[in-house]
Order: C-alpha cells, then structure tokens, then sequence
C-alpha cells in the first residue's frame, strides 16, 4: 500500500528533473561586458581641437633628444591646438642629467617655443652628507640650463627608501632645502602624491574602482602598503605649507575631484597650491553644475593637463570643458563606467586653464603664440 505514494514522489521528482532540464538558461553576462550603447537622442558635439590654444603642464616623453621625434609630437600637437607640451621627466625615465641637457639642446635647435622640460631629483642616497649639495647644485644647474620646474613623482612617499629602508615621506625635512631653493629660483613643482582613495579601500561591490584594481591588480594599496591614504595627503599638505613661498602644482586636483568642497577648503587653507586636471576629467564631467561653480571659483588656480601622451583622448577633455553635451562616455571605462556632461566653461575661463595660468607660473615661456 505504500508503494504508490513513493511511485507518484519519484514521478514528480523526475518530471521537475526534466522540466528544469528543457527551461533554458538565464543569461549571465559579466559587468565589463555590459556596456550598451545610449538609445538617448541629444544633440553631440564633438571637439577634436581646442578653442583656444593650450599648455599641457602635465606630459611624459621618454626620448625628446631627436629632431624627427620631435618633429612628430609638433604635428600631433598642431591637429589638437597645444602650443606647449611641458616634459615632466625632463631627465628622462632613467634620471640623466645628460639626458636633459641633450633634450635641451635638441628643443633649442628645432622647436624653442613648443616644448618646455622639468627637471626631476633621486631621493635614493637622501641620507649620504652631501645629498643636499649635490641635490641643490643639480637644481640650479639644470634651471641654468633651461628646465623651468621641478617635477615630483608619487614614488616620493610611496616608494623611495632610505638606505636603512625607511620610507621617505613627503614631508621627510631633509628635503625642506629642496622647497625653499625651488621658491629661491621662482619655478613651480608639480608633485603626484598617492593614487585615488579607491585603492586603499577594500575591492568589493562598493569601491567605485573596483574594475580598475581588477584589471591592474598592482594598483591595489592598504594601511601599510606603504602608508594610510590621508596620512600621504598630510606629508604633502605640511610641505606646502611649511613652504608658503614656493608653488606648488597639485598633480591631479590633488585626488579631491570627487568632493569640490574638501579642495576649495585647501585652496583657501593654502594659497601657494595650484591644480591640474590631469586623469580626472571623468570627475568633473559627472557633477557638471558643481564642477562649473568650481571652475569658476577658482578659475585662477587651476590648470590644463592630461598626463598620459594618447592624442585622441584630448578630446574628452575639450568636451567636457566647452560643450554643454550631455550623457557621453568617457575614453576608459575602467576609470570611469559613468557618463559624463559638458561644463560649457565662459571663455575667458578657458582662456585662464588652457593657458594664462600656466604662463603666469613659467614666464619664460612664449606668450606671443596665445591670445591675450
């Protein structure tokens, strides 16, 4: 009697096993996949070439020492209406002092108005007696030579080790001399400290980076890898303000893109700081209302800059700074999956960010190739 109970559990059973056999699988597509293109209709206005001619405060060139190299970048920069390209690694990716004095003559030689070169110091022998001489000496020689600032990479802070292997920080005394000199001579120092926020913070579904750090794992950092994020952010504060007669260039709006607030309290804290809008433009261009009141503020103190050399990416930023353009796409989307809008910046704003500003700060450069 209790066989046919147990015969009707197996039917039902194996007929639940087919069904779920024959219903077709839900489609699973992973979150770099999905990206479809916007069914929104607005009016698109793309901007190849600058309004205005430009100063690019912040670009990297590994080898500036021959005519034909040259040659190329003045075509290329020609097509996007940059006047200058400022070399940060003016003593190349290797630290050479002959690098930059051949570059130097090379600029001289074929193109004097279009290229300008920073000079770059080593921290690794910063506890030697004679690093600071040396280091001094080095600087005025290069100025001497044509190098019209001091570039500081983000290995200051994050990197560099002292021969004991103590991390050197940004705020290391040792190189107070270094400020000063750079205030004495009257060049800017554009300095990169850290990296976004995002990549102390756990890489989970909250972290806006998160694809970023899953594609360039090495990007990852933590409290002791090597310091807490606002920790860095500090050292590099109490420089500019243990140094208030030296400027200083903020490499990438100083990583306050993303609260406008907090970096108009350091402007106004630390009058000496300059920004540049170098790798993150993608931040202005999602708050395009608080971004323009921003810009506007402050349209005395910031400056055009792009960092990576990719030509046809100097397009997202003239978008985002001239048009009024709504909902397109940044260039990367692990830097950026949101859409973007257009600041629509009044000219005489534009006239500051692409060029005015960064003369001010260089007055060796050229102005008759800029409009007034």
């Amino acid at each position: 009697m209790k066989i046919l109970p147990a015969l009707i559990v197996a039917s039902i059973a194996l007929s639940s096993s087919l069904y779920a056999q024959d219903k077709p699988e839900e489609p699973q597509m992973d979150f770099e996949a999905y990206d479809p293109p916007s069914t929104l209709v607005v009016p698109e206005n793309r901007v190849t070439r600058a309004k205005f001619p430009f100063i690019d405060i912040h670009n990297h060139q590994a080898y500036m020492t021959s005519p034909g190299t040259l040659a190329k970048l003045v075509a290329e920069m020609d097509k996007l209406n940059m006047g200058v390209m400022i070399n940060l690694s003016g003593r190349g990716f290797r630290g050479s002092g002959d690098h930059l004095e051949r570059s130097m003559d090379t600029i001289n030689r074929f193109y004097p108005k279009r290229f300008v070169l920073f000079t770059n110091v080593d921290f690794s022998s910063i506890d030697q007696p004679d690093w600071q001489a040396r280091t001094l000496k080095q600087l005025e020689d290069d100025v001497k030579r044509g190098a019209m600032g001091l570039k500081i990479y983000k290995s200051l802070g994050m990197n560099n080790r002292d021969s004991k292997g103590n991390r050197i920080a940004v705020d290391d005394p040792r190189i107070d001399p270094i400020w000063a000199k750079c205030g004495e001579l009257n060049i800017p120092v554009l300095i990169h400290t850290a990296d976004p926020k995002s990549f102390w913070d756990p890489m989970d579904a909250n972290n806006e980076r998160w694809l970023e750090l899953k594609t360039h794992p090495r990007r990852q950092r933590s409290e002791t890898d090597p310091a807490p994020w606002e920790q860095l952010i500090q050292e590099q504060h109490n420089v500019f303000k243990k140094h208030p007669k030296t400027k200083f260039i903020n490499a990438h709006m100083g990583w306050y893109p993303n609260d406008l607030k907090k970096l108009s309290e350091l402007l106004e804290a630390m009058p000496n700081m300059y920004v540049e809008i170098g790798a993150v433009i993608a931040e202005l261009g999602r708050q395009p209302r608080t971004a323009r009141d921003f810009m506007i503020k402050y349209q005395d103190r910031i400056l055009f800059g792009k960092d990576s050399w990719v030509p046809e990416e100097y397009e997202t930023y003239f978008r985002v700074l001239e048009t009024a353009d709504e909902y397109f796409p940044y260039h990367k989307r692990y830097h950026a999956f949101w859409r973007m809008y257009g600041l629509e910046l009044p000219d005489e704003v534009l006239k500051k960010i692409y060029y005015k500003n960064a003369l001010k700060l260089l007055p060796k450069v050229d102005k008759t190739q800029f409009p007034k």
